[in-house]
């Protein structure tokens, strides 16, 4: 439990929340996390200067990969400072403009993130049934004005809801659930109507994460009718196999989703660790394994990713 002296913060000031019951442990378990973050900046770092540096992968198939890595890399960032903050013991609570901020970037950066997994189904759909027009289609132009809806989809729907937080009078326990601000956290701790922020964020939720999904969805079912219809067995397996890292990505950023979101309506009984647990596995389960999935399952990307190793050891 929290000292007296840390929960009589200002009304303006939350108490981040570590690992309850795992406070004398916190050094050690700040080696993993520690180790963590820096495979996800030097793993999406590592991507990035691959696609720039490497010009036959100059294609919209890694131009998406480009966004999906950048986009990793930022939520990355706007959670490092919290949680390893509270783990080496530097900080212990957080400014409500400061939490808001925090909440903007991770809840933004979700739905980029989704946005991006779709537009790389979109890629594979062309790229598998419409082969002959892919280049036609997806230009540079295009690809460009995808990033562009992307990023404007993704940032100017959320300041709604986001400063909403800013005028809610917050009269319960000024306790976070994580080490990093969520939008539920914050409303939870509200006295004031949130009817408007409860039906907006739910609204946010389905025309973003769930609706991604369910293209997400048509478009592989489209995909596997135009793989099916081809004769031979050994380009049938060729055409998925440029698939699976798509999918994997796909699998680590909404599978921990709906765990969280399972845990949050279902596991009020569970112990406080477990929802801790499951919201940092959302957080940086994602950005960690990215990089991994692409650079064991995509061709061009271990080839340049060994090569540069290579001429390093040299």
């Amino acid at each position: 439990m929290f000292p007296i002296s840390i929960l009589n913060v200002s009304s303006s000031r939350f108490i981040l929340t570590g690992f309850p019951g795992l406070e004398v442990h916190y050094v050690w378990i700040s080696i993993p996390f520690s180790t963590i973050y820096a495979m996800v900046f030097l793993g999406n770092c590592m991507v990035l200067h691959v696609i720039r540096t490497e010009p036959s992968l100059h294609q919209p198939m890694f131009y998406f990969l480009a966004m999906l890595a950048f986009t990793d890399l930022c939520m990355g960032l706007s959670t490092i400072y919290t949680v390893l903050g509270v783990l080496w013991g530097i900080i212990h609570e957080i400014s409500l403009d400061s939490c808001i901020a925090q909440s903007y970037f991770i809840h933004g950066l979700s739905f980029t993130e989704s946005s991006v997994l779709l537009a790389m189904a979109f890629d594979r759909y062309i790229a598998i049934c419409n082969p002959l027009r892919y280049s036609s289609i997806l230009t540079n132009d295009k690809i460009m004005k995808i990033g562009v809806a992307i990023l404007c989809r993704s940032s100017l729907l959320i300041p709604p809801v986001i400063i909403r937080l800013k005028f809610l009078n917050y009269c319960r326990p000024h306790i976070l659930s994580h080490s990093f601000c969520l939008h539920q956290d914050l409303i939870r701790m509200a006295c004031s109507d949130i009817r408007f922020n409860s039906v907006y964020g739910l609204a946010l939720v389905i025309s973003n994460l769930l609706l991604d999904a369910v293209l997400i969805l048509i478009s592989y079912n489209m995909i596997l009718h135009a793989v099916l219809a081809i004769a031979s067995r050994d380009e049938r397996i060729k055409s998925l196999q440029t698939c699976v890292s798509h999918i994997c990505a796909v699998s680590v950023f909404y599978i921990p989703i709906i765990g969280l979101t399972m845990v949050h309506r279902f596991g009020k009984h569970l112990s406080p660790l477990v929802h801790v647990l499951m919201g940092n596995i959302y957080i940086l389960f994602p950005p960690l394994m990215n990089p991994i999935i692409y650079s064991i399952k995509t061709q061009q990307i271990r080839r340049r990713v060994q090569r540069l190793f290579y001429l390093k050891r040299m």
